[in-house]
């Protein structure tokens, strides 16, 4: 018996650029582009105006924050082709993604909350991580003239 191994013809794929696909690239640039150039604009404004703390400022942050979220589902709808995909596959990326999201929130508010804690309760960390103007906070006791620590 011999064994002859039979060769099976290439296949190939040729793909022509598809006149819907190219507008539909092209789309998808135009709005990030626009989107894109709003965030930057928005970010120049906050700058040029010199808006105190307050709820212009923080509005326009969120709008920013707005703007790039749905520049992240854009991008990902159109260039991960998930906008086409089975909802069960959406969920199984998104809801990960959004315990993640929570994970970060709850990191930061936690830390906020320890550095609060550790300012009220401990002067000594909070004389010596809160900034004051350059040149006027004092020296600590220990580094005084004269006091080195009980020694001459």
């Amino acid at each position: 018996m011999s064994m002859e191994h039979q060769m099976s013809p290439e296949v190939t794929f040729h793909h022509a650029p598809d006149e819907g696909n190219v507008k539909k690239i092209w789309r998808t640039f135009w709005v990030l582009l626009a989107i894109t150039v709003v965030e930057l604009a928005i970010g120049y404004l906050m700058y040029a105006l010199d808006l105190p703390d307050g709820f212009r400022k923080l509005a326009l942050k969120g709008t920013v924050t707005i703007l790039s979220l749905a520049k992240a589902y854009y991008i990902v709808s159109i260039f991960m082709h998930l906008g086409s995909e089975v909802r069960n596959l959406i969920m199984t990326i998104v809801v990960p993604l959004m315990l993640f999201i929570w994970f970060i929130i709850a990191f930061v508010y936690d830390g906020h909350s320890y550095k609060t804690l550790r300012n009220n309760y401990d002067p000594h960390f909070k004389e010596s991580t809160m900034p004051t103007e350059h040149g006027t906070k004092p020296a600590p006791a220990e580094f005084k003239a004269g006091e080195a620590g009980g020694k001459e």
